[in-house]
């Protein structure tokens, strides 16, 4: 190897270091940024009022029944309309595909322990938390609001919720130990800093916007069933 190559190759790999180094820095940076907005977080006892609750989608199974970690988000948000803190409920989730729904799941779930229909309003392209907080604000006209998920997922969610202009509150969901617990705090690493990525960064908008149809307006208009 030529004394030129070498010192191409010795600039190119500290080119690297520095990259990584900067990209790590960055990452810890936007993890902490994330995290600190779990200081908004309460119990169903202590949570404040809220014109809604948003309740963010997970897996049902092929009969449209909530999986562990969706029921007590769903719990969670039941708890808050019996007790007055919310009038209204948001279900968001990825309705994306005729045979996979979690929206009419989440809304037969509430309708079967007596929320009214109506109170019910249903985001079918809540695909991913960026996509439910953006389209919360912009197609639902969400201002203020409560937001029910785990303990882990929560302070992403407040970010991505303020970052779009809401006033969010989160509620501890746990009501479970939940099996996945250890890959969702490292999955949840890296989605902390790509929330930021996508709110500081690129503007990353959501897959789909839409018609407005604000919260107080009929939520039939939501329903597809």
């Amino acid at each position: 190897m030529s004394v030129r190559n070498s010192r191409a190759k010795k600039v190119a790999i500290a080119a690297s270091a520095v990259a990584l180094v900067a990209s790590g820095g960055f990452a810890i940076y936007a993890e902490g940024l994330v995290r600190s907005s779990a200081a908004s977080t309460f119990s169903i006892t202590d949570a404040p009022s809220r014109p809604v609750v948003i309740v963010l989608g997970a897996r049902v199974s092929a009969a449209g029944e909530p999986s562990a970690a969706l029921e007590d988000r769903l719990l969670c948000a039941l708890d808050l309309v019996r007790s007055g803190r919310a009038r209204a409920v948001l279900v968001s989730g990825d309705h994306g595909r005729r045979e996979y729904d979690e929206v009419n799941a989440m809304r037969s779930w509430l309708v079967a322990r007596g929320v009214a229909s109506d109170r019910v309003y249903m985001d079918h392209a809540g695909f991913r938390t960026l996509d439910t907080m953006a389209r919360a604000k912009v197609v639902f006209g969400v201002r203020s609001a409560l937001v029910c998920t785990q303990r882990f997922h929560l302070a992403r969610s407040l970010w991505l919720a303020r970052a779009h202009g809401i006033d969010a509150a989160g509620v501890v969901a746990d009501r479970r130990v939940y099996p996945a617990r250890r890959f969702d705090a490292t999955r949840e690493f890296l989605a902390r800093v790509k929330a930021v990525l996508d709110t500081a960064v690129l503007r990353t908008r959501p897959r789909f916007e839409g018609p407005a149809i604000p919260v107080g307006s009929d939520a039939r208009r939501t329903h597809d069933r």
